[in-house]
């Protein structure tokens, strides 16, 4: 029979079926290779006991405590009617808390005479509340005791490694688990360079698996996550590395700008002077474009910091240049703003082809999934001729039909909405890879940056236009202050009645109910703790115009609309024919509308952060000042209202997402190219390790340089597999 790698072994060979058939549906746990890397989350000292005090509802959890009383009731219920229910009640302290256990019925044998005062154990179960106290219902426990043989073996070592585990699984069977496969790890193959590991000092990563999961000191445990996240920062960035080398290998043709033509054109048109950042960037792209091999760039900035005018003059370069640019966005709304506002800032230079359009003009196309069928064919048309030098649509740009006359440019707007899959489409209709920008509206930190778009050259713009207000920001505790709320409304009336407009954003649209496919579905525990559905649009549009803003013109806009009502009710918007807009978040991106003044966001905790930024940087676009109201009824010291006031608190987008990040996981930030359970980032943590990923960046570029196919480093190579399953190496960004 042919020897499998140690470390590919099936776990159901090692630890038997039922054992491996949990770790693989509950935790994605499938080899040997696989359980290694499932580290402890933390470590326990058996001498020292977890803060029972600080401990989470509804989460499952481990501690390690000492029974301070048990006692055993006798009651009568429907089972056992005579009053021979039995229920053990076992209270356990760590010195800081205490904690009730209850165990019932036949349940209560064993615990009954193994609990006794005085005994030290693991318990593992989920935190509930009942009569106003902590407790854990029938937890599983693992009696902590040094006297037989077997025992001492397992509790060797005072750092007990507590593991991420489920209800099916307790952290002490994984620990068990991992006693039997630890002597594989002597076969890891190694993924850093010899000199890479021994320049930075760091162990050999049999050794950091051995000291992650069987510390002896806390010295073992840094030394091992130190070397662990080297592994993953550098795969991560040599994956990336490869990626870049591979695109500067391909031809592009340069796209250099005719000097008195569509551009100069366009500029000398302009009624304001371009931001120093604005400039700068556009330098950046300009060089880019002028070059023979692909640029592949993102462009990120504030809201509101000019990124469509950036992009706008790098399609008109391409155009000057005899190429075609294609804008690709995520909606139909977006992509009729775009060309709505693109069409207004070209004037008739974007008029190609038409009586009165000027003669160096070109046509703006727009393509989208809805449009009527002559349209459609003649905006095709338009594209296959060359006649539309710029074409704005949706994901409809990307289907096999769209033919380019000589696609040169692709911007995609709001990268996180695509996949690369999409991205890589696009660009297969070039005759040669057209140039790529990518532009993203919520800034995101350096690190995730090299992380995410680690194949992409970055450019910042962080000026403001000219002539942009500031936007003021509270937050409007609806439960505790109801007559905040009021006030809230007044403040709405108050900007229309000074000729302004409004917007008021929900989280659901409200006419969910007719769908049979979410009307089975369970409540998460989270909207039952808060008994009611999140606020809808059409019954808070209802209640406002019989209410609070009666009289005022309030309309509706989302998702589920027709495309044309869609556009309507934004044209009727941007007019100034409505006063007030009731959305849900399809106005987060793009939406331009100098006139509106103030947004009010209903529930507004049931928004990341990164997006009620986004949605609050729709007011305050024209010289007025803005102002964004976040109204949430959730009590003032949860989590969800520090998130709220940290909004409100500033207007530095860097600043939010790098909260944003620090509140959510790791893994929702790096997309869903990495949610695979063998790629997740397991001890690399974005942020507080940015120097890591810097340097890794460098490393695995010069070894990338110096041999493209990693022949020298098979042990690289496996791990470099591993982490990308060969097409995901093309797919490595946000999905």
């Amino acid at each position: 029979m042919d020897l499998v790698p140690a470390l590919e072994e099936p776990l159901k060979k090692v630890l038997g079926p039922a054992t491996a058939k949990v770790m693989a549906e509950h935790l994605g746990l499938h080899t040997v290779g696989d359980l290694l890397h499932h580290y402890p989350r933390r470590y326990e000292e058996r001498g020292q006991l977890t803060h029972l005090a600080e401990l989470p509802m509804d989460e499952h959890v481990t501690v390690v405590a000492q029974v301070a009383d048990a006692r055993l009731h006798t009651f009568a219920s429907s089972k056992a009617p005579r009053g021979k229910g039995q229920r053990l009640e076992v209270t356990i302290t760590d010195g800081s808390g205490r904690l009730q256990l209850v165990f019932f019925g036949s349940g209560v044998h064993k615990p009954h005479k193994e609990l006794l005062p005085g005994t030290r154990a693991m318990f593992a179960g989920k935190v509930s509340v009942f009569n106003r106290r902590l407790q854990l219902a029938h937890p599983a426990y693992e009696l902590l005791k040094g006297d037989a043989e077997e025992t001492v073996e397992t509790w060797a070592g005072t750092l007990i490694p507590i593991y991420p585990a489920t209800a099916k699984l307790e952290s002490w069977k994984i620990g068990k688990a991992l006693q039997t496969v630890l002597p594989s790890a002597q076969e890891a193959a190694d993924p850093l360079p010899d000199s890479l590991r021994e320049g930075r000092g760091l162990v050999s990563l049999p050794e950091a698996l051995l000291k992650i999961h069987r510390p002896h000191t806390k010295a073992d445990i840094a030394a091992a996550r130190d070397r662990l996240k080297w592994d993953e920062a550098f795969v991560l960035q040599v994956a990336l590395a490869r990626r870049r080398h591979t695109d500067a290998q391909l031809p592009a043709a340069a796209r250099k700008p005719s000097p008195d033509g569509l551009l100069t054109a366009f500029d000398d048109r302009l009624p304001f002077t371009l931001t120093d950042g604005q400039l700068k960037v556009s330098k950046e792209i300009f060089d880019d474009l002028a070059t023979e091999h692909p640029m592949h760039r993102l462009l990120q900035g504030e809201v509101g910091s000019g990124k469509t005018m950036v992009a706008l003059r790098a399609m008109l370069a391409v155009v000057d240049a005899g190429g075609q640019a294609a804008m690709l966005a995520p909606t139909e709304v977006l992509a009729q703003q775009h060309h709505r506002s693109i069409t207004e800032m070209m004037g008739e230079l974007a008029e190609g082809g038409m009586l009165g359009g000027a003669e160096r003009a070109t046509k703006v196309t727009l393509l989208t999934g809805s449009m009527g069928t002559a349209a459609r064919r003649q905006a095709l048309l338009d594209l296959v001729t060359g006649e539309a030098g710029i074409v704005i649509g949706t994901h409809a740009l990307i289907e096999d039909k769209v033919q380019f006359h000589d696609l040169g440019l692709v911007v995609v707007d709001e990268q996180h909405r695509f996949g690369v899959e999409q991205r890589d489409a696009l660009r297969g209709k070039g005759k040669q890879p057209p140039h790529l920008l990518v532009m993203t509206a919520t800034p995101i930190p350096r690190t995730v940056a090299m992380t995410v778009f680690g194949d992409l050259e970055t450019s910042v713009l962080d000026q403001l236009p000219a002539g942009r207000s500031p936007i003021a920001s509270h937050v409007v505790p609806a439960a505790d202050k109801p007559h905040f709320l009021a006030r809230a409304w007044e403040r709405v009336r108050e900007e229309v009645g000074n000729g302004h407009q409004a917007y008021v954003v929900c989280p659901r649209i409200g006419d969910e109910e007719d769908d049979p496919k979410k009307a089975g579905k369970k409540k998460s525990a989270e909207d039952e703790a808060e008994k009611r559905p999140p606020l809808a649009v059409l019954d808070v549009a209802a209640q406002l115009a019989k209410g609070p803003l009666q009289s005022l013109k309030i309309e509706v806009l989302h998702g589920r609309m027709h495309p044309d009502d869609k556009d309507a009710v934004m044209r009727r918007f941007a007019a100034g024919d409505t006063d007030v807009l009731v959305a849900t978040t399809v106005i987060e991106v793009g939406v331009n509308v100098p006139n509106a003044t103030a947004m009010v966001i209903m529930d507004a905790d049931r928004f990341g952060v990164s997006q009620l930024h986004q949605l609050r940087g729709r007011v305050g676009r024209g010289s007025a000042p803005g102002l964004c109201l976040l109204v949430s009824e959730m009590p003032e010291a949860s989590p969800a209202r520090q998130r709220l006031n940290s909004v409100a608190s500033t207007l530095d987008g860097f600043e939010l997402s790098r909260i944003d990040l620090e509140q959510r996981r790791e893994g929702d930030v790096l997309g869903q190219a990495q949610s695979g359970a063998r790629t997740s980032l397991r001890v690399l943590s974005v942020i507080e390790d940015e120097e890591i990923i810097a340097e890794a960046r460098e490393e695995a570029t010069a070894v990338v340089e110096a041999d493209p196919e990693l022949e020298r480093l098979p042990g690289l190579r496996v791990a470099l597999d591993a982490l990308l399953d060969e097409e995901r190496e093309q797919y490595l960004e946000k999905g």
